[in-house]
Protein backbone atom coordinates (compact mmCIF):
# COMPACT_ATOMS: atom_id res chain seq x y z
CA UNK A 1 0.00 0.00 0.00
CA UNK A 2 2.82 2.40 0.83
CA UNK A 3 4.45 1.85 -2.56
CA UNK A 4 1.21 2.41 -4.45
CA UNK A 5 -0.64 5.00 -2.35
CA UNK A 6 2.18 7.24 -1.07
CA UNK A 7 3.45 8.31 -4.53
CA UNK A 8 -0.11 9.16 -5.61
CA UNK A 9 -0.77 11.18 -2.46
CA UNK A 10 2.55 13.00 -2.91
CA UNK A 11 1.70 13.99 -6.48
CA UNK A 12 -1.83 15.07 -5.47
CA UNK A 13 -0.45 17.17 -2.61
CA UNK A 14 2.03 18.83 -4.97
CA UNK A 15 -0.78 19.60 -7.44
CA UNK A 16 -2.85 21.25 -4.69
CA UNK A 17 0.11 23.34 -3.51
CA UNK A 18 0.81 24.54 -7.05
CA UNK A 19 -2.91 25.12 -7.65
CA UNK A 20 -3.34 27.27 -4.53
CA UNK A 21 -0.20 29.23 -5.35
CA UNK A 22 -1.28 29.79 -8.96
CA UNK A 23 -4.73 30.99 -7.84
CA UNK A 24 -3.07 33.62 -5.64
CA UNK A 25 -0.86 34.87 -8.47
CA UNK A 26 -3.59 34.94 -11.12
CA UNK A 27 -6.25 36.52 -8.91
CA UNK A 28 -4.00 39.02 -7.14
CA UNK A 29 -4.38 41.72 -9.81
CA UNK A 30 -8.15 41.91 -9.30
CA UNK A 31 -7.79 41.98 -5.50
CA UNK A 32 -5.22 44.80 -5.67
CA UNK A 33 -7.36 46.77 -8.13
CA UNK A 34 -10.42 46.51 -5.89
CA UNK A 35 -8.39 47.54 -2.86
CA UNK A 36 -6.97 50.53 -4.76
CA UNK A 37 -10.47 51.62 -5.76
CA UNK A 38 -11.59 51.36 -2.15
CA UNK A 39 -8.55 53.32 -0.97
CA UNK A 40 -7.23 50.55 1.28
CA UNK A 41 -4.03 48.56 1.33
CA UNK A 42 -4.19 44.79 1.61
CA UNK A 43 -1.76 42.83 3.71
CA UNK A 44 -0.39 39.59 2.30
CA UNK A 45 -2.78 37.52 4.41
CA UNK A 46 -5.78 39.60 3.36
CA UNK A 47 -4.77 39.40 -0.30
CA UNK A 48 -4.43 35.60 -0.13
CA UNK A 49 -7.82 35.33 1.56
CA UNK A 50 -9.37 37.56 -1.13
CA UNK A 51 -7.85 35.61 -4.02
CA UNK A 52 -9.28 32.38 -2.62
CA UNK A 53 -12.80 33.78 -2.22
CA UNK A 54 -13.56 35.76 -5.39
CA UNK A 55 -16.89 35.19 -7.14
CA UNK A 56 -15.43 35.08 -10.65
CA UNK A 57 -11.72 34.32 -10.26
CA UNK A 58 -9.38 33.70 -13.15
CA UNK A 59 -8.37 30.50 -11.42
CA UNK A 60 -10.68 29.27 -8.64
CA UNK A 61 -9.10 27.72 -5.57
CA UNK A 62 -9.57 23.97 -5.03
CA UNK A 63 -11.96 24.47 -2.11
CA UNK A 64 -14.17 26.71 -4.26
CA UNK A 65 -14.42 23.99 -6.90
CA UNK A 66 -15.10 21.38 -4.21
CA UNK A 67 -17.93 23.47 -2.75
CA UNK A 68 -19.44 23.96 -6.23
CA UNK A 69 -19.29 20.22 -6.93
CA UNK A 70 -20.91 19.47 -3.56
CA UNK A 71 -23.67 22.01 -4.16
CA UNK A 72 -24.41 20.71 -7.68
CA UNK A 73 -24.35 17.02 -6.80
CA UNK A 74 -25.35 16.31 -3.20
CA UNK A 75 -27.41 19.47 -2.65
CA UNK A 76 -29.35 19.18 -5.92
CA UNK A 77 -31.84 16.55 -7.06
CA UNK A 78 -30.60 14.31 -9.84
CA UNK A 79 -33.43 15.52 -12.09
CA UNK A 80 -32.52 19.17 -11.56
CA UNK A 81 -31.00 20.91 -14.56
CA UNK A 82 -28.47 22.49 -12.21
CA UNK A 83 -27.26 19.07 -11.07
CA UNK A 84 -23.90 17.88 -12.37
CA UNK A 85 -25.16 14.31 -12.03
CA UNK A 86 -27.98 15.12 -14.47
CA UNK A 87 -25.57 16.71 -16.95
CA UNK A 88 -23.11 13.83 -16.53
CA UNK A 89 -25.88 11.38 -17.40
CA UNK A 90 -26.61 13.26 -20.64
CA UNK A 91 -22.95 13.19 -21.63
CA UNK A 92 -22.56 9.58 -20.52
CA UNK A 93 -25.29 8.35 -22.89
CA UNK A 94 -23.57 9.71 -26.00
CA UNK A 95 -20.18 8.62 -24.62
CA UNK A 96 -21.23 4.98 -24.26
CA UNK A 97 -23.00 4.86 -27.63
CA UNK A 98 -19.99 6.40 -29.37
CA UNK A 99 -17.67 4.03 -27.53
CA UNK A 100 -19.65 0.99 -28.67
CA UNK A 101 -19.79 2.22 -32.26
CA UNK A 102 -16.07 3.08 -32.22
CA UNK A 103 -15.14 -0.31 -30.76
CA UNK A 104 -17.15 -2.23 -33.35
CA UNK A 105 -15.75 -0.11 -36.19
CA UNK A 106 -12.20 -0.35 -34.86
CA UNK A 107 -12.25 -4.13 -34.45
CA UNK A 108 -13.83 -4.57 -37.89
CA UNK A 109 -11.18 -2.41 -39.55
CA UNK A 110 -8.38 -4.15 -37.65
CA UNK A 111 -9.52 -7.60 -38.79
CA UNK A 112 -9.70 -6.38 -42.37
CA UNK A 113 -6.27 -4.77 -42.17
CA UNK A 114 -4.67 -7.91 -40.74
CA UNK A 115 -6.25 -10.32 -43.20
CA UNK A 116 -6.31 -8.15 -46.34
CA UNK A 117 -3.11 -6.64 -47.70
CA UNK A 118 -5.02 -4.15 -49.84
CA UNK A 119 -6.73 -2.74 -46.73
CA UNK A 120 -3.44 -2.75 -44.89
CA UNK A 121 -1.79 -0.63 -47.59
CA UNK A 122 -4.76 1.68 -48.22
CA UNK A 123 -6.98 1.94 -45.14
CA UNK A 124 -4.34 2.10 -42.40
CA UNK A 125 -2.73 5.33 -43.69
CA UNK A 126 -6.19 6.93 -43.88
CA UNK A 127 -6.96 5.81 -40.34
CA UNK A 128 -3.80 7.49 -39.09
CA UNK A 129 -4.36 10.61 -41.23
CA UNK A 130 -7.92 10.96 -39.90
CA UNK A 131 -6.59 11.78 -36.44
CA UNK A 132 -4.49 14.70 -37.69
CA UNK A 133 -7.65 16.78 -38.26
CA UNK A 134 -8.73 18.64 -35.10
CA UNK A 135 -12.04 17.38 -33.75
CA UNK A 136 -13.12 20.98 -33.13
CA UNK A 137 -13.02 21.51 -36.91
CA UNK A 138 -14.92 18.34 -37.76
CA UNK A 139 -17.60 18.41 -35.07
CA UNK A 140 -19.57 21.41 -36.45
CA UNK A 141 -19.54 19.88 -39.95
CA UNK A 142 -20.86 16.56 -38.67
CA UNK A 143 -23.62 18.31 -36.70
CA UNK A 144 -24.66 20.49 -39.65
CA UNK A 145 -24.64 17.66 -42.21
CA UNK A 146 -26.63 15.29 -40.01
CA UNK A 147 -29.12 18.02 -39.09
CA UNK A 148 -29.60 18.69 -42.80
CA UNK A 149 -30.76 15.10 -43.31
CA UNK A 150 -32.97 15.18 -40.24
CA UNK A 151 -30.69 13.44 -37.75
CA UNK A 152 -30.25 15.23 -34.43
CA UNK A 153 -30.05 14.55 -30.73
CA UNK A 154 -27.94 11.68 -29.42
CA UNK A 155 -26.59 10.18 -32.66
CA UNK A 156 -24.53 13.16 -33.95
CA UNK A 157 -22.70 13.43 -30.62
CA UNK A 158 -22.15 9.66 -30.60
CA UNK A 159 -20.64 9.81 -34.08
CA UNK A 160 -18.16 12.45 -32.91
CA UNK A 161 -17.28 10.20 -29.97
CA UNK A 162 -16.92 7.27 -32.37
CA UNK A 163 -14.56 9.30 -34.54
CA UNK A 164 -12.18 9.77 -31.62
CA UNK A 165 -12.55 6.34 -30.04
CA UNK A 166 -12.14 4.02 -33.03
CA UNK A 167 -8.51 4.98 -33.69
CA UNK A 168 -6.86 3.48 -30.58
CA UNK A 169 -8.95 0.33 -31.04
CA UNK A 170 -7.76 -0.08 -34.63
CA UNK A 171 -4.11 0.43 -33.74
CA UNK A 172 -4.25 -1.78 -30.65
CA UNK A 173 -6.13 -4.62 -32.32
CA UNK A 174 -3.87 -4.62 -35.38
CA UNK A 175 -0.89 -4.97 -33.05
CA UNK A 176 -2.69 -7.60 -30.97
CA UNK A 177 -3.89 -9.72 -33.89
CA UNK A 178 -0.34 -9.73 -35.25
CA UNK A 179 1.22 -10.56 -31.87
CA UNK A 180 1.36 -14.41 -32.30
CA UNK A 181 4.85 -15.39 -33.47
CA UNK A 182 5.66 -17.54 -36.49
CA UNK A 183 6.12 -20.67 -34.39
CA UNK A 184 2.56 -20.45 -33.08
CA UNK A 185 1.18 -19.80 -36.57
CA UNK A 186 3.19 -22.72 -37.99
CA UNK A 187 1.82 -24.96 -35.27
CA UNK A 188 -1.73 -24.01 -36.22
CA UNK A 189 -0.91 -24.86 -39.86
CA UNK A 190 0.43 -28.28 -38.87
CA UNK A 191 -2.94 -28.92 -37.24
CA UNK A 192 -4.58 -27.97 -40.55
CA UNK A 193 -6.43 -25.12 -38.86
CA UNK A 194 -8.52 -22.86 -41.05
CA UNK A 195 -8.08 -19.08 -41.03
CA UNK A 196 -11.23 -18.79 -38.93
CA UNK A 197 -9.86 -21.28 -36.40
CA UNK A 198 -6.55 -19.39 -36.30
CA UNK A 199 -8.48 -16.19 -35.62
CA UNK A 200 -10.75 -17.50 -32.84
CA UNK A 201 -8.27 -19.82 -31.13
CA UNK A 202 -4.98 -17.92 -31.51
CA UNK A 203 -5.10 -14.37 -32.82
CA UNK A 204 -8.14 -13.11 -30.89
CA UNK A 205 -7.09 -14.52 -27.48
CA UNK A 206 -3.57 -13.15 -28.02
CA UNK A 207 -4.99 -9.69 -28.74
CA UNK A 208 -6.99 -9.37 -25.52
CA UNK A 209 -4.33 -7.43 -23.52
CA UNK A 210 -3.93 -5.02 -26.44
CA UNK A 211 -7.69 -4.67 -26.81
CA UNK A 212 -8.31 -3.72 -23.19
CA UNK A 213 -5.43 -1.23 -23.22
CA UNK A 214 -6.97 0.34 -26.32
CA UNK A 215 -10.45 0.37 -24.81
CA UNK A 216 -9.25 2.44 -21.87
CA UNK A 217 -7.88 5.09 -24.21
CA UNK A 218 -10.96 4.85 -26.43
CA UNK A 219 -13.33 5.39 -23.49
CA UNK A 220 -11.56 8.57 -22.40
CA UNK A 221 -11.45 9.79 -26.00
CA UNK A 222 -15.15 9.01 -26.41
CA UNK A 223 -15.98 11.19 -23.41
CA UNK A 224 -13.96 14.05 -24.89
CA UNK A 225 -15.82 13.60 -28.17
CA UNK A 226 -19.19 13.71 -26.42
CA UNK A 227 -18.28 16.95 -24.65
CA UNK A 228 -16.95 18.52 -27.85
CA UNK A 229 -20.09 17.38 -29.69
CA UNK A 230 -22.25 19.37 -27.29
CA UNK A 231 -20.46 22.65 -28.01
CA UNK A 232 -21.47 23.44 -31.63
CA UNK A 233 -25.08 22.36 -31.06
CA UNK A 234 -25.70 24.96 -28.37
CA UNK A 235 -26.83 22.14 -26.11
CA UNK A 236 -28.62 23.04 -22.88
CA UNK A 237 -27.72 19.79 -21.12
CA UNK A 238 -24.51 17.86 -20.67
CA UNK A 239 -21.05 18.66 -19.34
CA UNK A 240 -20.22 20.44 -22.59
CA UNK A 241 -23.27 22.65 -22.10
CA UNK A 242 -22.08 23.47 -18.56
CA UNK A 243 -18.68 24.45 -19.94
CA UNK A 244 -20.32 26.55 -22.64
CA UNK A 245 -22.63 28.33 -20.20
CA UNK A 246 -19.78 28.99 -17.81
CA UNK A 247 -17.73 30.45 -20.66
CA UNK A 248 -20.61 32.73 -21.73
CA UNK A 249 -21.10 34.22 -18.27
CA UNK A 250 -17.54 34.08 -16.98
CA UNK A 251 -18.38 31.46 -14.34
CA UNK A 252 -14.93 29.95 -13.99
CA UNK A 253 -15.92 27.98 -10.88
CA UNK A 254 -18.69 26.31 -12.89
CA UNK A 255 -16.23 25.55 -15.69
CA UNK A 256 -13.73 23.94 -13.36
CA UNK A 257 -16.37 21.91 -11.53
CA UNK A 258 -17.58 20.52 -14.88
CA UNK A 259 -13.99 19.71 -15.86
CA UNK A 260 -13.34 17.89 -12.58
CA UNK A 261 -16.64 16.01 -12.96
CA UNK A 262 -15.67 14.98 -16.49
CA UNK A 263 -12.29 13.76 -15.28
CA UNK A 264 -13.93 11.77 -12.46
CA UNK A 265 -16.42 10.25 -14.90
CA UNK A 266 -13.63 9.23 -17.29
CA UNK A 267 -11.64 7.73 -14.41
CA UNK A 268 -14.66 5.71 -13.28
CA UNK A 269 -15.32 4.39 -16.78
CA UNK A 270 -11.66 3.44 -17.29
CA UNK A 271 -11.64 1.74 -13.88
CA UNK A 272 -14.66 -0.34 -14.88
CA UNK A 273 -12.86 -1.47 -18.03
CA UNK A 274 -9.84 -2.30 -15.87
CA UNK A 275 -11.94 -4.52 -13.62
CA UNK A 276 -13.44 -6.30 -16.64
CA UNK A 277 -9.91 -6.74 -17.99
CA UNK A 278 -8.65 -8.39 -14.80
CA UNK A 279 -11.60 -10.79 -14.66
CA UNK A 280 -11.39 -11.66 -18.36
CA UNK A 281 -7.63 -12.23 -18.48
CA UNK A 282 -7.74 -14.23 -15.26
CA UNK A 283 -10.40 -16.54 -16.70
CA UNK A 284 -8.29 -16.91 -19.84
CA UNK A 285 -5.31 -17.93 -17.73
CA UNK A 286 -3.25 -14.83 -18.45
CA UNK A 287 -1.19 -13.09 -15.80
Amino acid sequence: MRKSVLPVLTVVAAIFVIWYGASVMLNAAWAKDQAKRAGVELSFTEMVADTWAQDKPKLPAPHQVAVEIWNTTVEKKITSKRSLVYHSGITLSSTLLGFVLGTVLGIGLAVGIVYNRVMDMSVMPWVIASQTIPILAIAPMIIVVLNAVGISGLLPKAIISMYLSFFPVVVGMVKGLRSPDMMQLDQMRTWNATRAQQFWKLRLPSSMPYLFASLKIAMAASLVGAIVGELPTGAVAGLGARLLAGSYYGQTIQIWSALIMAAALAAALVAIIGMIQRVTLKRMGMA
